[in-house]
């Protein structure tokens, strides 16, 4: 297990040297203050890659090196194949060569319309005081129905959905209503802002015509355009599943279960385009084996997000995260699934490094509260996760009779 950490850039509250000194050897990174679709400059990528590897404060090698970008983002034009697509893939591709030449070796990305991903809780009060984020599937239909306002969305839902719905929308308090608003329409840094209903609507509009079959068409065209690119530059693509891994206000989902990665890899089968391994968003859809999955999917496996959700009994589609080892994730069986593929490819001579694992998601601790950090991305609570992954890893290479180095 490459142990690898995400940061935000110079911004980010968590320092290069605390993820060192978490026993971090690799960082995820991106340019995060470039917008969607931008070309990237070669002297900022290697600015990026220098500031770190380097320590500047002890004037020595960090330890660290950037050898995974999450993400490099795909524009809208690109996912709906309209407007200035082909630009796009051009900056796309050309991109990719120049990270590629300085080293960094996989780029994490996905193909979720609009959205990169959705919660309608960020601070779920647990029994310690610690927060978490969930999806409530009532709080989800309301949204759409009685907040965003989006035509025909009712022929989405069952009757019995819709009264569920209508019954939760009732309850909640005019603040309660504003922090649904806000936790959904919560915009990742580098990807998309934060958006508000008008906007969202308006983006949604351009799917209108597009469904899953479109999608995917479209998400295989642009990957074998740029695989050339991919395989001169030595550079993987690890697609990210849908998050959630089910579909919500009216968006294709187009990676959410096994036989979608199957489609995928069966469309563009050059083996620079790989998955990012995310347990929890596997783990979000009831149906899916995350464990299994990566099981079936493990010499294409580049990347893995491990984090761990509980189903909430008799609300299918409503979850929430949960400590790292432990809910609805058989996360022993996942990480034995990892060093078996490891120890296959150490003895074809094709481990470079390691797969790369970040622990996703930790809880939001006290001493983090006032940090500014990202929902899910506070320093302890990953810190945390990478130590509980860290003994899994060593403990199962012990059974399994292995070096635990």
């Amino acid at each position: 297990m490459l142990q690898s950490w995400r940061w935000f850039g110079p911004n980010d509250p968590v320092s290069l040297r605390e993820i060192r000194q978490a026993g971090v050897t690799d960082v995820v990174s991106s340019l995060h203050h470039l917008a969607c679709g931008d070309d990237w400059p070669e002297q900022e990528i290697s600015a990026r890659v220098r500031t770190i590897a380097w320590d500047e404060e002890r004037e020595q090698p960090s330890g660290l090196r950037w050898g995974m970008v999450e993400s490099l983002p795909v524009h809208e034009d690109i996912k709906t194949r309209s407007g200035n697509y082909q630009h796009y893939i051009d900056v796309y591709r050309n991109n990719v060569r120049k990270l590629g030449a300085q080293g960094v070796r996989a780029i994490c990305y996905n193909f979720m319309p609009v959205l990169d991903w959705a919660r309608t809780d960020l601070y779920i009060t647990q029994a310690d005081g610690s927060t978490i984020s969930g999806c409530n599937i009532d709080a989800f239909v309301a949204f759409d129905l009685f907040e965003l306002r989006r035509p025909d969305a009712e022929k989405d839902y069952a009757p019995w959905a819709i009264a569920s719905a209508q019954q939760f929308y009732d309850g909640l308090t005019e603040q309660a209503r504003a922090q649904l608003r806000s936790c959904i329409l919560l915009g990742l840094p580098g990807t998309v802002e934060n958006l508000d209903p008008p906007t969202f609507l308006r983006l949604l509009q351009r799917y209108r015509h597009i469904d899953a079959e479109q999608l995917r068409s479209n998400l295989y065209d642009f990957l074998n355009a740029i695989m050339p690119d991919c395989e001169a530059a030595g550079v993987r693509m690890c697609i990210h599943p849908d998050d959630p891994s089910y579909p919500v206000f009216g968006i294709p989902r187009i990676l959410s279960r096994a036989e979608d990665v199957q489609r995928l890899f069966q469309a563009v089968p050059s083996p620079n385009s790989g998955l990012t391994l995310c347990t929890g968003s596997f783990g979000s859809c009831i149906h899916n084996d995350p464990a299994q999955m990566f099981e079936q999917f493990a010499e294409r496996v580049y990347f893995v997000h491990f984090r761990n959700v509980t189903h909430v009994p008799g609300k299918e589609g409503s979850f929430y995260e949960s400590n790292h080892l432990f809910g609805s994730v058989d996360m022993p069986r996942a990480m034995k699934a990892l060093i078996t593929e490891e120890e296959r490819r150490k003895a074809a001579g094709v481990l470079e490094w390691g797969i790369p694992v970040r622990p996703d998601h930790g809880k939001l601790m006290d001493g983090d509260k006032d940090s500014g950090a990202y929902p899910g991305y506070s320093r302890t609570g990953r810190m945390i996760g990478l130590a509980e992954l860290r003994g899994l890893e060593v403990g199962l290479r012990h059974a399994m009779g292995l070096d635990l180095g």
